[in-house]
């Protein structure tokens, strides 16, 4: 990577894992380019703090389930880059945006099946090919999975299933691009307190006391066990992982 200030563009980053990553980013001194697709409020919060921690960032409107539309947003990302940083190039992608669904195998919809698709996988395979042109030699790409690739719990299979598809496509674009130096990672969270699904996991204590009981480290997952493995991941002390998956779940069903 450039020994310019890094760019990292994480989708999803005005609330929950998303927010927390680009403060722990900023905090270790990365810029930040940051998507929403709703609470435009939030998201300029979180500019507003990374400011404050003295780094830049900026905040831009994406709908990931909305694949026609990344075109448009890459020649605003280019827009963005030229006017914010006087650079062409970002240096590490995050595709981070998503949402839950909570539904057994025999009674998930066609719709909701849709929906999964368009965001976690159509939305992460199109928006990564979207952004490649700027994004920089030597720079990163960084998927979001889900503990839930690897151990199964009734009602997450559609879920799942996305982000095993998710985690196949991290090796693939990790072969393809590697002759430019770009190494593409997964990181798969466990069970976390935050809003994510209702904030099932935060909110309600017995799925949180047998989450807890099933993990080697005895609790269940906080945001900033994520945010901070995220940053881990994206320093130069990191540049060799390429092609892995990466499981932060605190040993999660092991």
């Amino acid at each position: 990577m450039s020994t310019q200030s890094r760019i990292v563009l994480i989708t999803g980053a005005n609330r929950g894992l998303g927010r927390n990553a680009a403060l722990k980013l900023a905090a270790s001194g990365h810029d930040l380019v940051l998507t929403y697709r709703n609470h435009a409020d939030e998201a300029a919060e979180v500019v507003a703090q990374i400011e404050s921690l003295g780094r830049r960032a900026v905040a831009m409107p994406l709908d990931v389930a909305d694949s026609a539309s990344f075109p448009a947003f890459a020649a605003r990302l280019r827009d963005v880059l030229a006017a914010r940083w006087q650079r062409d190039r970002f240096d590490a992608l995050v595709n981070n945006a998503g949402h839950g669904v909570h539904a057994p195998l025999a009674d998930t919809t066609a719709a909701q099946l849709d929906a999964l698709y368009a965001v976690h996988f159509k939305g992460v395979f199109l928006l990564t090919q979207a952004l490649l042109p700027l994004l920089a030699d030597g720079g990163r790409i960084l998927n979001v999975s889900s503990g839930l690739a690897r151990f199964a719990i009734p009602g997450y299979a559609a879920y799942a299933a996305m982000k095993g598809a998710v985690e196949v496509l991290t090796r693939y674009l990790a072969k393809e691009l590697g002759a430019r130096g770009i190494a593409v990672n997964t990181i798969a969270p466990g069970a976390i307190e935050t809003d994510f699904g209702g904030g099932v996991v935060r909110d309600n204590a017995e799925v949180n006391r047998f989450i807890a009981s099933n993990t080697a480290l005895g609790r269940v997952g906080r945001p900033d066990d994520i945010g901070d493995a995220i940053a881990g991941l994206l320093t130069e002390g990191q540049r060799w992982v390429n092609a892995q998956r990466i499981e932060v779940s605190g040993g999660m069903f092991v």
